[in-house]
């Protein structure tokens, strides 16, 4: 530029970027509901940490190896002699048929002596999962979610927690994985030139029993960070499944309208009335019955009641029971079907009699009261 020019750097604008994008705007802030949990169960949404399999799996593979070494390492050796002493038919072995037919072979007496390492890891693999998660088969977490597939949720998942914790956790693992095996060949390190002066039967027994004490220290450490990770993996799996006050009147609102639930609920209703009004049979001072069907307890106190109240009432085998209670605790029964089946029929639990019937249950009343008097 010439003398006198002035430099001038324009900028270009800035590009607006909507940090809320990044940011929780829920407001999910309840605890789930048990049915919450449950319909997060049945959709295979729940708390588990694969780094509990993984410990596991570990010590179980390894503590089998070695119990069961002397049997593999049999097993390896008589196979190994049986392949060399095919030697001299190898010309034949790579003709097509044969070789199919070899390798197969091969293939089935490996796994036959591995077969308890698999068997354990196996069993192993499906308890620990049992434990975390119980049994409950479902094929919904396979079906496609193209909610998943939104690049936007994507680069979200870019910047979450998830991501520095399994980074953290595999710099944990391999932290661990080094330790171990930096200790065990410190260790050993004095003793490694010996193996120079050992048999191959003795060098591999050697080498098995350190990888198998390496196995087995690296699954006891892991078996801390799977502890952190479960608790980890449980707290995730709250907070996503937690609801808003919202959700939790609309999952009320639902449930109160369920057919079956509002008949338990009614259910549970009447069986607590029944007890309470029971309880209340040894206060009536008379029962009133129709001998085979009907039966009414009354109580009339003076000081509190305008006229006789029903405390109790009940039909076929209730009415047994009420009659059952009243001659336990020394209550009078007087038989009077007609006014047994009016009173069932017409006054509630905890209600005064109505007025037509003051005359009809006054002249039981007093006969009770004379009885009493009389006693």
């Amino acid at each position: 530029m010439g003398n006198g020019a002035v430099n001038v750097f324009l900028r270009p604008p800035p590009i607006p970027v909507d940090l809320r994008f990044f940011a929780d705007k829920s407001d999910k802030t309840e605890k789930p509901t048990p049915r919450k949990k449950q319909k997060a169960r049945e959709e295979g949404q729940v708390a588990k940490s694969p780094e509990i399999n993984t410990a596991f799996l570990f010590l179980a593979a390894f503590f089998t190896l070695r119990a069961s070494a002397g049997w593999i390492f049999d097993g390896l050796l008589s196979l190994y002699n049986y392949e060399i002493g095919l030697i001299p038919d190898a010309t034949d072995l790579f003709e097509r048929v044969y070789l199919s037919r070899h390798i197969a072979f091969l293939f089935q007496n490996v796994i036959m002596i591995t077969l308890p390492i698999l068997l354990v890891v196996m069993v192993v693999g499906v308890i620990t999962n049992i434990v975390q998660v119980g049994w409950k088969v479902t094929s919904k977490p396979m079906k496609p979610k193209f909610s998943k597939m939104n690049p936007m949720k994507g680069l979200k998942r870019l910047f979450s927690v998830d991501i520095l914790v399994n980074l953290v956790k595999s710099l944990l693992k391999f932290t661990v994985v080094g330790m171990v095996i930096y200790s065990i060949i410190n260790k050993e390190i004095e003793h490694i030139p010996s193996l120079l002066m050992m048999e191959i039967g003795e060098v591999v027994a050697y080498i098995g029993n350190l990888v198998v004490d390496m196995g087995l220290m690296v699954g006891s450490l892991f078996i801390f960070i799977a502890a952190v990770d479960y608790a980890y993996m449980r707290h995730k799996h709250i907070k996503g499944i937690k609801m808003s006050k919202q959700e939790i009147k609309e999952e009320y609102k639902n449930s109160d309208g369920n057919p079956q639930i509002k008949g338990k609920i009614k259910q549970k209703m009447r069986e607590i009335s029944m007890r309470r009004m029971m309880q209340d049979v040894p206060g009536a001072d008379v029962i009133i019955t129709n001998p085979n069907h009907f039966a009414a307890a009354l109580r009339y106190n003076k000081m509190m009641d305008n006229a006789p109240k029903s405390v109790a009432k009940g039909v076929d085998f209730l009415a047994k029971r009420i009659k059952d209670v009243a001659a336990e605790s020394g209550i009078p029964i007087i038989e009077n079907p007609p006014l047994a089946k009016t009173l069932y029929t017409t006054v509630d639990v905890g209600h005064e009699i109505p007025e037509e019937l003051y005359v009809a249950v006054a002249d039981i009343i007093a006969y009770v009261f004379r009885l009493k008097q009389a006693v």
